[in-house]
């Protein structure tokens, strides 16, 4: 018989600031995705799409500096402070995913 894992699933509570900011981020992402969709639809010359595209990977970089930002100073900061090694684990495999 399998042994049964426990289920762990992570939460993080935000300040409003940093959860306002992130949301407000995401919302000008999305903003321009539809933007880009409406191009397509209206068959904008492909360099046009191909800048905007470029402008999405930008923002999408930027959310995740500040997200990564973020959770270096609170979660990992505190997960080290208390004696919980493997976050640096977590941490570098997150690092090597966010770079390929």
């Amino acid at each position: 018989m399998e042994e049964m894992k426990e289920c762990c699933h992570k939460t993080k509570e935000r300040s409003d600031k940093e959860y306002k900011d992130l949301v407000n981020r995401l919302n000008r992402i999305e903003g321009q995705v539809r933007g880009i969709k409406k191009m397509v639809e209206s068959n904008t010359y492909c360099t046009d799409i191909l800048i905007q595209v470029s402008a999405v990977n930008a923002a999408l970089n930027s959310f995740n500096k500040v997200l990564l930002a973020n959770h270096i100073r609170t979660c990992v900061a505190e997960d080290i402070k208390n004696g919980k090694e493997e976050t640096i684990d977590e941490l570098v495999v997150t690092l090597q995913k966010l770079m390929r």
